[in-house]
C-alpha cells in the first residue's frame, strides 16, 4: 500500500508560524515610530503574515505530524519565513535605487539573516541609506533564527509538544539533541531562556561602555543591534565598518560572547544548575577551545612577525603591535570559526598565509547545540576517530573498537549519519563552487573573478559564515553576482542552516510514498 506524506498538516502549521512572525515585526515598527520613519513596510507585512498564515491554517485545522510531515514542516517554514522577511525590504525600497528593492536581493538578505549567515548584498554606502527600522529588522531576523524558529514555536505552542522532539532534531544544529528535561517543550524554553539572558547581558555591557564614555558611538540602538547579531553568530551590523567602527574594549568584549554563542547552550544550563564539571568533561567543548586557542596563537604570530600587512589604527584606538596582533587574530579566528562573520580588519588584504589560517577556522564550525554554523566540532571529532579506527583495524582486523566521545560509545548509526552528512556537505559545496564559477564566467558579471571567490562564496553560504575572500572579504558584498548564483546561494544558506537532510529529503521519491 502506498501512503503519501500529508503535506497539508505541514503547511497548516507553517501558517501558524507565519501568524506568530507578525509579533516580532512590531519591534521595527516601534523603531520606525521613534525615528519618525515610514511604518507602511511593517504594517503591510504584519497584515500579510496574518492573512496568509490564517489562510494556510485552514488546510487542516488539527494537524498531526509524523516524521515526514515534521521534516517537511521545518523545511518549508524556514523558506516561508525568509520569503516573508524579504517583504519589508522590497516595500521600503520600492521606487528607490535601493539594492533591496529587487525581490531576489531582498530574499538573499532575508535568508542570510534568518539563517544567521551574514552574507549581504549591501555595500558600505547603501548601509547608510536605509532607515533605522529596516536595519533593526535586518538584525532581528538573525536573532530569531539563531536559536531556531521551530525551537521557539515548540516552546510556546502546546499543539507542537507531541512532535516536538522530531521538529527540534530537524532544525537544531548538530548531530544530536540533548534533552535537558523529560518534556521537549520545556527543554526548548530553557534553551531560549539561556539565549535571551546572554543577549540581555551583552546589550547591557555594550551600552554600559557608552555610558562610561569608553565607546561613544555604541548607542543604545547599536548595542541592541549588535546584541541581536552576536549571540546568534550572525554578524550583521548597522555600521559599514562592522565592529572595527568601535573601540578596542568593545572588540575584546565581543570575543567571549562569540565563544559563548558557539558553545552548546545545554552546557550553560548544567552550569547554572550546579554541574560546572560538564565543561571539563565535554570532549567537544575541549576540542572547540583548543582549536580557537591554537589557531589564534598561530595567526597572532603571523601578524606580529609581519607576514600579514601591519595593523594600525582601528576603531579610533592605537594599540601596541603585540596587543593589536593578538586582538585581531583572536577576533577573526573566533568570528569565522563560530560563523559569526564580524570583522575588525579587512583580512582580504592579508597575506595568503594568514588567509589559509582563517580558512581552517571557517571549516571547523561551532559546537552542536550552539547557534554556530559550519560542519560542527563534534562531527570532526567523530570523523577523525573513525579514520584512526580504520587505520588500527587494518592491521588488527579481529579487534572490535567502538568510537567513544566523553567516555560514551557513539552509536554506529550516528557515525554513519555523520559520515553521510560530511560527504554530502563536501559534494554540494564542490558542485556549488563549480556552478557559481560557470555562471559568473557565462555572463562576465564580475571583473577579475577567480576560483577563490567561487570557492569562498560556496563555503561561506553553505556554512552560514558570511564573509569570504577576495572581493567577498569582510567589507565586501555579494551584490555583483548574477541572479542564478544568488538564488543558488539562497538555497545553500537554507540547506546549510537545516543541515542538508530535512531539505534534500523532500526531493526523493521515497519521502512522499511508503
Amino acid at each position: 500500500m502506498r501512503i503519501r506524506a500529508d503535506w497539508r498538516a505541514s503547511v497548516a502549521l507553517v501558517g501558524t508560524v507565519l501568524k506568530y512572525l507578525s509579533i516580532p515585526l512590531v519591534i521595527p515598527l516601534v523603531v520606525a515610530l521613534i525615528y519618525t520613519e515610514p511604518v507602511f513596510p511593517f504594517l503591510a507585512t504584519i497584515a500579510l503574515t496574518i492573512a496568509v498564515g490564517h489562510g494556510l491554517e485552514q488546510l487542516r485545522p488539527d494537524p498531526d505530524l509524523q516524521v515526514r510531515e515534521a521534516m517537511l514542516f521545518v523545511a518549508i517554514s524556514w523558506l516561508a519565513v525568509a520569503m516573508v522577511g524579504a517583504v519589508p525590504y522590497v516595500i521600503a525600497g520600492w521606487g528607490t535605487e535601493s539594492t533591496l528593492a529587487h525581490p531576489v536581493n531582498a530574499l538573499f538578505e532575508s535568508m542570510s539573516g534568518f539563517t544567521t549567515t551574514g552574507a549581504t548584498v549591501l555595500g558600505s554606502i547603501s548601509l547608510e541609506d536605509h532607515s533605522h527600522a529596516i536595519m533593526m529588522w535586518r538584525q532581528l531576523t538573525q536573532w530569531l533564527g539563531g536559536m531556531g524558529i521551530i525551537v521557539l514555536m515548540v516552546a510556546i505552542l502546546p499543539e507542537l509538544a507531541v512532535s516536538g522532539a522530531q521538529l527540534v532534531e530537524s532544525e537544531a544544529p548538530g548531530p544530536q539533541l540533548q534533552k535537558l528535561t523529560p518534556r521537549i517543550a520545556e527543554t526548548a524554553r530553557i534553551l531560549w531562556l539561556v539565549y535571551f539572558a546572554f543577549t540581555v547581558v551583552y546589550i547591557a555591557i555594550l551600552y554600559g561602555f557608552h555610558l562610561a564614555g569608553m565607546a561613544d558611538n555604541m548607542t543604545l540602538y547599536n548595542a541592541i543591534a549588535h546584541g541581536f547579531t552576536t549571540l546568534p553568530t550572525g554578524g550583521f551590523s548597522p555600521e559599514a565598518d562592522s565592529v572595527a567602527a568601535f573601540s578596542a574594549i568593545v572588540q575584546w568584549t565581543a570575543i567571549p560572547f562569540m565563544i559563548i554563542a558557539g558553545t552548546n547552550f545545554a552546557l550553560f544550563w548544567h552550569v547554572f544548575s550546579g554541574d560546572g564539571h560538564r565543561f571539563v568533561r565535554n570532549s567537544e567543548f575541549r576540542a572547540y577551545i583548543s582549536a580557537i586557542a591554537g589557531l589564534t596563537v598561530l595567526l597572532a604570530g603571523i601578524l606580529y612577525t609581519g607576514a600579514a600587512p601591519p595593523l594600525g589604527d582601528l576603531g579610533g584606538v592605537t594599540a601596541g603591535v603585540f596587543e593589536n596582533s593578538l586582538r585581531q587574530s583572536a577576533f577573526q579566528i573566533v568570528s569565522l570559526l563560530t560563523s559569526t562573520g564580524y570583522a575588525t580588519s579587512d583580512f582580504a588584504d592579508w597575506s595568503s598565509t594568514g588567509q589559509i589560517v582563517l580558512l581552517f577556522a571557517m571549516l571547523v564550525g561551532g559546537c552542536a547545540g550552539s547557534t554556530g554554523g559550519g560542519v560542527k566540532v563534534v562531527r570532526w571529532l567523530i570523523v577523525f576517530k573513525v579514520l584512526r579506527r580504520e587505520l588500527f583495524t587494518a592491521s588488527h582486523p579481529e579487534v572490535v573498537r567502538p568510537i567513544r566521545l566523553g567516555g560514551n560509545i557513539v552509536d554506529e548509526d550516528a557515525i554513519r549519519g555523520v559520515l553521510g552528512f560530511s560527504f554530502m556537505y563536501l559534494v554540494i559545496f564542490a558542485l556549488a563552487t563549480l556552478v557559481i564559477a560557470l555562471d559568473v564566467s557565462r555572463v562576465a558579471a564580475i571583473e577579475e573573478f577567480t576560483a577563490l571567490e567561487a570557492f569562498s562564496a560556496s563555503l561561506a553560504t553553505i556554512g552560514n559564515i558570511g564573509p569570504g575572500f577576495g572581493f567577498l572579504g569582510p567589507f565586501g558584498n555579494y551584490n555583483d553576482f548574477p541572479i542564478p548564483s544568488k538564488l543558488l546561494m539562497v538555497f545553500l544558506m537554507w540547506i546549510g542552516r537545516l543541515e542538508i537532510i530535512p531539505v534534500l529529503v523532500m526531493f526523493t521519491g521515497g519521502f512522499w510514498t511508503r
